[in-house]
């Protein structure tokens, strides 16, 4: 049980942050906050005792905020579906780009809603306005979903896709090996910038504002119609780095909610700047842009202006429940501080790299530097497959997982729901492993 708000205050000396409690109205109020006492935040998650769950990368478990916001609106919907909704649609989703918006330093106007990130990847990639004679430029280290829907892309537009390889070993790579990397293969008719903001394969966390850096440089040069682009898969720094996309100097961020966030599992965002919400377009049609809705009821013509965040918002029936309690998520992570999240995450990061590295019959492949890495931690065991791996450690009761990639690794990632004690159980259990 979490402490009582007087007894917190007087343990922790007043310095505590407040937490989102959803009150009976839907409003939201302060409640015991977690502030330093990790304990505290591993007590919000439902979490079975029975393992060690290192797998904050790929689905999450609702944090209380969350998990209540979630059920109070699925018993009102399921009391009263339509005038809950007819009460609620459009103001819950203000919240959400509101909090989402808030989140990244941005006006809510930015921010679009999605399902995921492949959604928000898709929406974006396919919706680019290329011609013929620009090309794509992403890396060979990138994810699945990226490379297909840049193919798919490719083949709509007639732009050239190419993928140049981020590096010929990771061991020992530099910040300024990788921006002379990623510039040095912009062409003058390169017009995207496809990127990986942390990389599941092996946890390398890019240095976004390095590489924003090098390509304002390039753009300098160049009219508005053939400057570069810079969109960014962020999912894997997003919760977790203490930044606002100004930070990144990206100009589309596109970013499931359900993993590092803890939000609800099937939501997600795209931020971008006027500048990036420029050179898309839409393709599923949207709920909640007014103007094409009334261009649509009058019979005129869709507004022919730049695009908006809103019109790239996908309309259609979902599990509102989930979408409106966006606003939760991000209430808590601010509530914690982003910068207590980002340094929690490095520790425990950390110390699990330093005792991986410390093995003989280990290979780490996650960069130790934390600017070149976030909560992905990815590594081999010699003598054993990777898979061979996991299903040791599920039978310790670890939670691990395998890269989906042609060179797979095994992966650990703490998060914040994580212990250090826990992560001392891991190194144990891997010193003894062996084929």
């Amino acid at each position: 049980m979490l402490l009582a708000r007087r007894d917190f205050l007087a343990q922790t000396g007043g310095a505590m942050t407040a937490a989102a409690a959803v009150s009976a109205d839907g409003s939201t109020a302060a409640a015991t906050a977690p502030g330093d006492d990790w304990d505290r935040v591993r007590e919000l998650f439902a979490l079975s005792g029975d393992y060690i769950h290192m797998s904050a990368m790929l689905v999450v478990s609702h944090p209380k905020p969350v998990r209540d916001a979630i059920d109070r609106h699925r018993r009102e919907l399921d009391a009263n579906p339509i005038t809950y909704l007819e009460r609620n649609y459009r103001r819950r989703y203000d919240e959400a780009r509101a909090a989402a918006g808030r989140y990244l330093g941005l006006d809510a106007s930015a921010v679009a809603l999605t399902d995921s990130t492949t959604m928000g990847v898709g929406l974006i990639y396919n919706g680019l306005r290329l011609l013929s004679y620009q090309d794509i430029l992403t890396t060979e280290q990138d994810y699945y979903v990226t490379h297909e829907a840049l193919r798919q892309t490719s083949e709509r537009t007639g732009a050239s896709l190419r993928k140049t390889p981020l590096y010929d070993r990771l061991e020992g790579i530099t910040e300024d090996q990788i921006v002379a990397r990623i510039a040095g293969a912009v062409t003058p008719a390169t017009r995207v910038l496809a990127l990986t903001w942390v990389h599941s394969s092996t946890g390398l966390k890019l240095p976004l504002r390095s590489i924003a850096d090098a390509i304002a440089e390039i753009n300098a040069g160049r009219d508005e119609a053939d400057r570069v682009l810079i969109c960014v898969d962020g999912v894997h720094g997003f919760g977790i780095e203490d930044v606002i996309l100004a930070d990144l100097g990206c100009d589309l961020l596109m970013a499931g909610c359900h993993k590092w966030l803890f939000g609800p599992r099937g939501t997600g965002i795209v931020a971008g700047t006027e500048r990036g919400w420029s050179a898309v377009r839409p393709s599923i049609p949207s709920f909640t842009d007014d103007a094409t809705w009334e261009a649509w009821l009058l019979g005129g013509a869709a507004p022919s202006g730049p695009t908006t965040a809103a019109r790239m918002t996908p309309g259609g029936f979902k599990p509102f429940e989930h979408q409106w309690a966006l606003v939760q998520a991000f209430e808590l992570h601010e509530a914690i501080g982003k910068a207590r999240v980002a340094e929690r995450t490095r520790e425990l990061a950390g110390q699990l790299k330093d005792g991986l590295a410390a093995m003989d019959h280990v290979t780490l492949h996650t960069p130790r530097d934390p600017r070149l890495s976030a909560g992905i931690v990815c590594f081999d065991v010699d003598g054993m497959a990777p898979a061979a791996v996991v299903r040791r450690l599920r039978e310790r009761r670890i939670i691990a997982s395998v890269a989906p990639y042609a060179t797979p690794h095994v992966r650990l990632t703490p998060s914040i729901r994580n212990s250090p004690a826990e992560i001392e159980t891991v190194l144990r259990e891997l010193r003894t492993l062996t084929s």
